[in-house]
């Protein structure tokens, strides 16, 4: 077992549900102190998590919030998220909050985290999507900002080599509490679960496993990587459209 991270302080943005509590709960098991920062605390606290009141847009209480810290290894920046709004149903700055949460406030967090990782020699986990690297209709800010930030990754590992290594996670659906409300209950979650390779959605502990092994000495020479946590992926439609490959009536 990789025991790289015990002791290791870790602080995930938007740690206190779905997502965020799983890699939270991941980084716990494996021995180090987690800090989880959002605006509201959690409705079910993850046990040995610490909670810190954090507005990622708020450039500076972002930056009080690190400058108080001791100590930090590893960042995850997994803050994000966007409600389902179709482009001409809303102005130009209501899709720019949404590119402010999941785009700036994770650079906004990663500068501030900055000189302590590199005095640690640690790593940022950045949590994107697969809608950064294909069409997201009724979310294209939120892909155009995940899409940002994977490239915004890459660049960082260029820059703050080799003190400190910068990795996303390419993260598929998810199941989480609020899974009911996207897929419209446990029929529509499990239609969408068979389009899926696997044939299940990930669990908050899978992204958490992925970031683990990011942020540890396993991962030490990877940066500026994408890794995908995804299920393989979406079936391509054209498969099930196309006719060739099928066995037609005499075949049969």
């Amino acid at each position: 077992m990789d025991n790289s991270l015990r002791g290791r302080t870790v602080v995930v943005t938007g740690g206190t549900r779905g997502v965020g509590a799983g890699v939270a709960r991941a980084f716990v098991e494996a021995g180090a102190r987690v800090v989880a920062c959002a605006r509201r605390p959690p409705e079910v606290p993850v046990e040995g998590v610490e909670f810190a009141p954090l507005d990622l847009r708020d450039p500076s209480a972002v930056r009080a919030f690190f400058a108080g810290l001791p100590r930090l290894d590893v960042l995850v920046n997994n803050a994000g998220g966007t409600p389902y709004r179709l482009l001409a149903e809303a102005d130009a700055e209501r899709h720019a909050r949404v590119i402010e949460l999941n785009l700036v406030a994770p650079l906004t967090a990663s500068l501030a985290a900055h000189e302590h990782l590199r005095r640690t020699r640690g790593s940022v986990v950045m949590v994107g999507s697969v809608s950064g690297g294909r069409p997201s209709p009724g979310s294209a800010a939120y892909g155009a900002a995940k899409a940002g930030l994977e490239n915004l990754a890459r660049s960082m590992a260029v820059e703050w080599a080799p003190e400190v290594r910068v990795n996303t996670l390419v993260v598929g659906m998810v199941r989480t509490e609020l899974s009911h409300l996207h897929y419209g209950g446990e029929d529509g979650i499990a239609a969408v679960a068979r389009t899926v390779p696997l044939g299940r959605l990930a669990a908050p502990a899978d992204i958490g496993a992925a970031a683990l092994y990011l942020a540890s000495d396993a991962a030490a020479y990877i940066t500026g990587a994408s890794l995908h946590v995804h299920g393989g992926g979406e079936r391509p439609a054209f498969l099930d459209a196309a006719t060739a490959n099928k066995p037609t009536d005499k075949e049969e």
